[in-house]
This record gives C-alpha cells, sequence and structure tokens, in this order.
C-alpha cells in the first residue's frame, strides 16, 4: 500500500495529548494509574492519531513475529471452516504461530478483533469478518498486511482471495433456468455476501424473462433450525415455489427434510438448492445440488500473498479463486 502516511508513534499521541511519553505508556498498560482527565486526552488522541500500541514485549531484533491473525465471524455450520482448516494446517507447518479470533456479525466486535492483532504485531491478519470505512481506514494506516477472503470487492482494502458473489448468483439464475424451473424462492442469509448472490441472481433471471422471484430472510449463519420456519413461511405463500435456493448447505439440508417430512417428494414436488458444498450435501439423499468454493485453493493463495509481501513484493490485490455448480440428485 504505497503512498500511506507514516505509521503514528508513542511521541505523536503523547504530543497530541500534551504529556510525556512515559505517561502516556503507564495509560496503556494500566488505565487507572493515570488521572481520569489526562486518560480521556490520550484516549481521544490515540483515536485520532490511529496509534496501535505495540504490546510484544522485549524488543524483539526481529521486525517479524512470525504470527497470523485468522479472523472468522462463527464456527457454528460455518460454510468457511475447509478453509480456515487448510490455512491453519500449512501456516503451522511453515513455524506460524496462528491466532484465531470470532468477530461475529458485527463491525464493532471485528474492529476490536484487528486492532488486537495489531497491538501484538501480527505479520498478517487474514479476515472473513465484516468490514466497514472505519475498520478500512484504520488497516490502511497501519501498512499491515491485510487480506479479505471469501470475497472480493472492486477496492478491497489490501489483498483480497475469493471470488464474485454476484457472479454465483448469476450462474445459479442460469442453471435452474436451463433446468425449466419457473418459480425460484430465495432465501437469503441478511449479510453483504448473500445479498450480492440474490442480487446477481435477480438480475439474471429477470434478464432471462423470469418472473420476480418470492424473497425469505434468515439471520447469519444459516443454518439447519431455520428450516423449519423457512418451511412454514413458503406454505403460506399464494404461489409456491417449485425450487428454493438457500444460503447455505445446512439450511437445503433442513429444507430437505422439512419438504419430505411433509409428503412432498425432492426434487419432483420441491427442488432445493444449497451453497458451500459442504461434506452433508454429497452424503445424505437426496445429495445436494450446491456451489463448491475450493477453499484449500483460497488458503494456499492466502498464503502465498503473505509470502510475497513479506519478501517486498506486492503481486495482484485481487486473486480470483472462481466457483463451481454441481448438479446433484435435490435440483
Amino acid at each position: 500500500m504505497s503512498g500511506a502516511p507514516p505509521v503514528p508513534k508513542l511521541e505523536d499521541v503523547a504530543s497530541r495529548a500534551g504529556v510525556s511519553t512515559a505517561t502516556v505508556s503507564r495509560f496503556i498498560n494500566n488505565p487507572d494509574v493515570v488521572a481520569a482527565k489526562t486518560g480521556e486526552r490520550i484516549r481521544a488522541a490515540i483515536d485520532e492519531t490511529g496509534y496501535i500500541p505495540n504490546l510484544v514485549a522485549g524488543g524483539l531484533a526481529s521486525s517479524k513475529s512470525r504470527l497470523v491473525a485468522v479472523l472468522i465471524p462463527n464456527l457454528t455450520n460455518s460454510i468457511f471452516n475447509d478453509t480456515i482448516e487448510a490455512m491453519v494446517e500449512e501456516l503451522s507447518a511453515g513455524g506460524i504461530t496462528v491466532m484465531f479470533g470470532l468477530t461475529g456479525t458485527q463491525e464493532d466486535q471485528a474492529e476490536q478483533m484487528i486492532r488486537a492483532a495489531m497491538s501484538r504485531r501480527a505479520d498478517a491478519i487474514i479476515s472473513t469478518g465484516p468490514i466497514n470505512e472505519r475498520i478500512k481506514a484504520l488497516v490502511r494506516r497501519s501498512r499491515m498486511t491485510f487480506l479479505q477472503i471469501w470475497e472480493l470487492p472492486d477496492d478491497p482494502v489490501d489483498i483480497a482471495v475469493g471470488f464474485s458473489h454476484r457472479d454465483a448468483g448469476r450462474d445459479i439464475a442460469r442453471f435452474l433456468m436451463a433446468r425449466g424451473y419457473q418459480r425460484p424462492h430465495l432465501v437469503t442469509a441478511n449479510g453483504s455476501r448473500a445479498r450480492m448472490r440474490s442480487e446477481g441472481f435477480k438480475e439474471e433471471w429477470l434478464a432471462q424473462g423470469g418472473a420476480t422471484p418470492s424473497e425469505g430472510e434468515v439471520d447469519i449463519p444459516s443454518r439447519f433450525g431455520h428450516a423449519r420456519r423457512v418451511f412454514a413461511e413458503i406454505k403460506r405463500l399464494d404461489v409456491q415455489p417449485d425450487v428454493v435456493v438457500c444460503g447455505s448447505d445446512f439450511l437445503a439440508q433442513g429444507l430437505i427434510v422439512e419438504a419430505q417430512t411433509s409428503g412432498l417428494r425432492v426434487p419432483d414436488d420441491l427442488a432445493v438448492l444449497g451453497f458451500g458444498n459442504s461434506s452433508i450435501a454429497g452424503e445424505m439423499r437426496p445429495t445436494i445440488t450446491t456451489v463448491d468454493i475450493d477453499g484449500r485453493r483460497i488458503a494456499r493463495e492466502a498464503i502465498a500473498a503473505i509470502q510475497r509481501r513479506t519478501r517486498g513484493g506486492d503481486g495482484e490485490r485481487r486473486i480470483d479463486v472462481g466457483f463451481r455448480l454441481i448438479a446433484r440428485e435435490s435440483a
């Protein structure tokens, strides 16, 4: 990230707050030992300068911590698990310590985890969590290697390794149109990536002459347990869908169970399509038609990008790993 402003230093905070560097250090290590008003000035100066305290003890001779932070919104029914597992395996094999953090879906919590990684002077941060303008500014000021994975924004914060969710939605629409389905129902998780897939689907579906799809929404992460409510909502629709497009294989699995329990045949009476190609997608009956993302390739590309940056190179800022639609029994 050439052209970035200088990294803020302890002296910058002290100057802005009108105190000594020793006072700033005391505040960072133990805020209660500093007078309340002085602490408020120091805290404001830290926010204004973007200073990140260095919590690495001892002033190590090497500037490399051999620590990489891997941040993920959740673990339960996570479609990122294969990617994260491969990444941790390869980083650990290379002698890198992995700092693993759960950001949840809230931007404030994601920012807190990113600040924690910066404070420990991680060599890189790999994140699948939410990003806002404040986080972008924080990361760019720090000049730390930062990888967004599982997405491919037009203007990454630093480096992005992923795929176009909008294009994935378009491919799903083309696939279902070619299969002769006419009444899709979209079940979208309330997150930006799922919404991009939904928007891509609707754009392509309408462009191909299809009628406006019906829609429902679930919380992140979409999971098996959402299926009962979703299926009940579908049954109340005036026009019954002939295919349901789910934001995850776990939700697709739950909907198949609900449909079969109610006496419907899948895919004859109701087709179901998932996302993520989890192990359950190819193991249950009927097997689930889904979109496969090569999580291990994402892991390899992310690690290669970190290595290039460590050697002083830049390389591509957007690395597209693509996706693959797998046609199985459910649709």
